[in-house]
């Protein structure tokens, strides 16, 4: 397939978000990761696929949880050294089990290296064209009855400006705040990302961050993924997540 132009990530996004990204969302972030994919990170016995690993919530899981070794993909330099200096502090019998991966996962030539895929907060971010691109490299990176777990996007477009404080976090003398803003541009959402630092009542620095998402129905997301071997797991499963899997014969 011909790449789209100018669709890829971009390896210097989310240089503002970095230095506010956990001191703001890690501890919601991490409950959520536990909730959406402990059990199944806990069953992995070939490897662990983060798809979008971001600072690592769902590789640390997959490191205490299961004895699978971890391919952690973060494209993004910013996210990437978050990543990293966390996997820094941990012993060397659990750095050994995880490669970080510098490149977009249809550039990284992953083959059958794991049984459970997980793209957590993720997908949404991604162009169409984009996604087309990554389900045939999740589905390479898999072992034959590998499960693939996708945090689904928004469904549709917000109607009117949706505001989500991220709440404030004491660090020393500093306050830490910020919110995020979804609003409808088109048929993407822009997504503005506001942060501060405050010493008492005084501001001492601002900062912002634009990203775009692309909303999809869970329904899409299962029909661009059928063409790829990709199946519904059966049961009820998580409304939040789209659970699919390779079958063993196909």
């Amino acid at each position: 397939m011909t790449r789209a132009p100018g669709l890829r990530r971009d390896p210097d996004s989310y240089a503002v978000t970095a230095e506010f990204y956990d001191i703001l969302q890690a501890d919601e972030d991490a409950a959520r990761v536990r909730r959406l994919y402990g059990r199944e990170v806990a069953r992995a016995r070939h490897g662990v696929l983060d798809v979008g690993a971001g600072t690592g919530r769902v590789t640390m899981l997959a490191l205490a949880g299961s004895r699978a070794d971890v391919h952690a993909v973060e494209p993004a330099r910013a996210m990437r050294t978050s990543l990293l200096t966390r996997l820094a502090a941990l012993p060397a019998v659990q750095r050994e089990r995880v490669t970080v991966h510098p490149l977009p996962l249809d550039e990284a030539p992953l083959r059958a290296v794991a049984d459970v895929a997980v793209c957590h907060n993720m997908v949404g971010c991604l162009p169409p064209a984009v996604r087309e691109e990554l389900w045939p490299a999740i589905a390479a990176a898999l072992t034959p009855g590998g499960s693939l777990f996708v945090e689904l996007p928004p469904a549709r477009l917000p109607v009117g400006a949706v505001v989500r404080p991220l709440g404030d976090t004491r660090v020393g003398e500093h306050t830490y705040g910020g919110r995020i803003t979804m609003s409808a541009a088109g048929h993407r959402i822009r997504t503005r990302v506001d942060y501060w630092v405050r010493q008492a009542e005084h501001v001492l620095r601002e900062h912002t961050e634009t990203f775009w998402m692309w909303p999809a129905t869970r329904s899409r997301l299962a029909a661009e993924l059928a063409p790829h071997g990709f199946v519904p797991l059966p049961g009820p499963g998580d409304p939040r997540l789209l659970a699919v899997t390779l079958p063993r014969h196909r």
